[in-house]
């Protein structure tokens, strides 16, 4: 099954995208396509989108508002930073650190989500924050 997106490139990503399409002889939509399953795979399988915090238990919440990058992650995600410092990433680490990045911010959130509930729901003290 598929679905029919329009999207707007910057024309810099189309010619990338149009310049790999010649050169594989496939179609840019092909390219984008395929480029977009691969950027989106590490986050797992579609599914449905987790319920609002204000629908989690006490439990759930607590967890989310103490979570923390597993610390190989957090250790690759310095290391791919400390190399962005020094100079220009390959191609693997560019791609590699969005992918951690992407992750992380989508803990940020969670987290910041659960801590609001957290101290709605008397379970924290924004004081101790």
């Amino acid at each position: 099954m598929t679905t029919e997106v329009t999207i707007a490139l910057p024309n810099d990503v189309y010619h990338r995208a149009e310049w790999l399409a010649k050169r594989t002889g496939r179609t840019v939509a092909d390219v984008v396509a395929q480029a977009a399953d691969l950027s989106l795979r590490p986050f797992g399988p579609s599914a449905e989108p987790d319920p609002p915090p204000s629908e989690w238990s006490d439990e759930t919440v607590l967890a989310a508002a103490n979570a923390m990058m597993p610390e190989a992650e957090d250790r690759r995600f310095s290391e791919l930073l400390q190399r962005q410092q020094e100079g220009p990433l390959s191609a693997a680490e560019e791609s590699e650190l969005r992918v951690v990045l992407e992750r992380y911010q989508i803990g940020m959130l969670r987290k910041a989500q659960a801590l609001r509930e957290a101290v709605e729901r008397g379970l924290l003290d924004p004081e101790r924050l």
